[in-house]
C-alpha cells in the first residue's frame, strides 16, 4: 500500500492529494466499515467500530488512546518495513475528520496534529485541519478533545446498523478463526500494551470469552498467558526501537514495562537476538548517565548497524 501511495504522489505532484483522497463526500462510495461507523451513536463509537473492523481490509491497526482530556488516533501498518508515505497518512487522517464531520453535522477540528516527518506545507495542513500542527513528533497522531469524540451522530440509525454490523462481525469471526487463539491473544496484547498492564480479564473481554474459557483454551494450545504477555512486550519493544524515535525508557513505558531491568533483560543476556535478522547480537547495557539515548536505525540497517544519538524529549506528544 505504501508503494501505491508513493506512486499516487509522484504522478499527481500535488502535496494535498492525500487530503483530497481522504475527503469523500459521496456516501455511496463509502466502504461498509465507514457506513457502519456513520450509523453508530457518537464519534467515539464510530472510531471504535473502525478500529475493530479495520483488520478485515488490510494488516492495519487503528489505535485509540485516551489520556486526560485528549483522545489520540493513530494508524499502524503492521507489516511495514519503512515509514509510511505522507500521502497515506494524510488520507487516513482526512478520512477520520470527514467521518466525524458528516456524522455530527458540523465541522470537526482536531485539537492538534502530530507528524513524524520534517516540516513541510505547514500552512496547508493548518488551513485544512484548523488546528496546530507539530512536525518531528514521535508518531503520526491525530488528537481530539474528549468533548469532540463524545459528540452524538445525527446519522445514527439503529435499524441500519443492525443490518450492517452482523455481516462485519461474521466476517471478523471467520477472519479470526483462521488464527490460533495464541496468535489472537498476542495480537490483542500488543494493542492493549499502550502504557498499561493488560490482565487476563481484559483480553477475555475483548475476545468475548469468560476468563475460565480463555485459560482452558490457552492450556489446550500449551500456552501460558504470562509468557504471551512477555512475548508481546518484547516484540512491541523491538518494533518501537526499529521504527520509532522513542527513547529507551519511553519504549519501556509504552510496552508497559515499569522496571527498566526487566525491559533490558532480553537484550543484555547471552540469548539476545538481532531484532531484524534474528541473528546473535552484542549484549547492550542500560545507559547509566543522565543523558537519555535514542536508538534509531541507520541507513546501514541491513548490515545490522545501529546509530545512537541523544535528543531532548518533546513534551505533550503521544
Amino acid at each position: 500500500m505504501g508503494a501505491l501511495y508513493c506512486a499516487i504522489f509522484e504522478v499527481s505532484g500535488d502535496p494535498a492529494i492525500g487530503l483530497k483522497l481522504g475527503t469523500e463526500e459521496r456516501m455511496e462510495r463509502y466502504s461498509p466499515i465507514a457506513i457502519a461507523a456513520l450509523y453508530t451513536r457518537s464519534f467515539r463509537d464510530a472510531l471504535q467500530r473502525m478500529a475493530r473492523y479495520k483488520q478485515l481490509t488490510c494488516p492495519e491497526e487503528i489505535k485509540i488512546t485516551e489520556r486526560g482530556d485528549e483522545c489520540a488516533v493513530q494508524f499502524l501498518w503492521l507489516l511495514a518495513d519503512r515509514p509510511e508515505p505522507a500521502t497515506l497518512v494524510d488520507a487516513c487522517f482526512a478520512s477520520i475528520v470527514a467521518i466525524g464531520g458528516r456524522g455530527t453535522g458540523r465541522t470537526v477540528h482536531p485539537k492538534r496534529l502530530e507528524f513524524q516527518r520534517p516540516e513541510s506545507h505547514r500552512k496547508m495542513y493548518e488551513s485544512y485541519f484548523q488546528c496546530p500542527v507539530k512536525f518531528g513528533a514521535r508518531h503520526n497522531v491525530l488528537v481530539f478533545t474528549r468533548a469532540d469524540v463524545d459528540q452524538p451522530f445525527l446519522t445514527h440509525n439503529a435499524e441500519l446498523l443492525a443490518l450492517v454490523a452482523p455481516q462485519l462481525e461474521a466476517e471478523l469471526s471467520r477472519h479470526l478463526a483462521q488464527k490460533t487463539l495464541t496468535d489472537q491473544v498476542k495480537g490483542l496484547l500488543k494493542k492493549l500494551l499502550a502504557g498499561q498492564r493488560p490482565t487476563l480479564r481484559d483480553v477475555a473481554r475483548e475476545l468475548r470469552l469468560s476468563t475460565r474459557t480463555l485459560q482452558r483454551r490457552l492450556a489446550a494450545e500449551r500456552a501460558k498467558f504470562q509468557q504471551l504477555v512477555e512475548d508481546a512486550r518484547r516484540e512491541l519493544a523491538q518494533h518501537y526501537l526499529l521504527h520509532s524515535s522513542l527513547e529507551l525508557n519511553e519504549t519501556a513505558i509504552f510496552s508497559a514495562t515499569k522496571m527498566r531491568t526487566r525491559f533490558f533483560a532480553p537484550f543484555t543476556s547471552g540469548r539476545a537476538r538481532h531484532p531484524v535478522n534474528g541473528g546473535p547480537c552484542m549484549p547492550i547495557a542500560p545507559a547509566r548517565n543522565t543523558r537519555r539515548l535514542r536508538v534509531r536505525n541507520s541507513e546501514s540497517l541491513d548490515s545490522g548497524v545501529f546509530t545512537k544519538r541523544t535528543e531532548s524529549s518533546a513534551n505533550g506528544s503521544f
